[in-house]
């Protein structure tokens, strides 16, 4: 809930300041993880396997990489 003395002093700022709050409220959300329409979702559960067997690893995964690699001439 927002108290009403705050909106009222929100609602007496000219549009520049007003638009700093907004961009540090979202600030905030983003920060703390907040999302700004909170609404519940339903999720369907998970399935395991759906992407079994479509990725790999090289088999030099854990080879060093060459010089060339770390200057950029590769």
């Amino acid at each position: 809930m927002i108290p009403e003395t705050l909106l009222t002093q929100l609602q007496s700022l000219p549009p520049k300041q007003i638009q700093v709050v907004s961009d540090f409220v979202e600030f905030l959300h983003q920060k703390y993880g907040i999302s700004a329409n909170p609404s519940p979702q339903e999720q369907s559960p998970r399935s395991l396997g759906l992407y079994q067997g479509m990725g790999w690893i090289s088999e030099d995964f854990d080879a060093p990489l060459t010089d060339e690699f770390w200057l950029g001439e590769a």
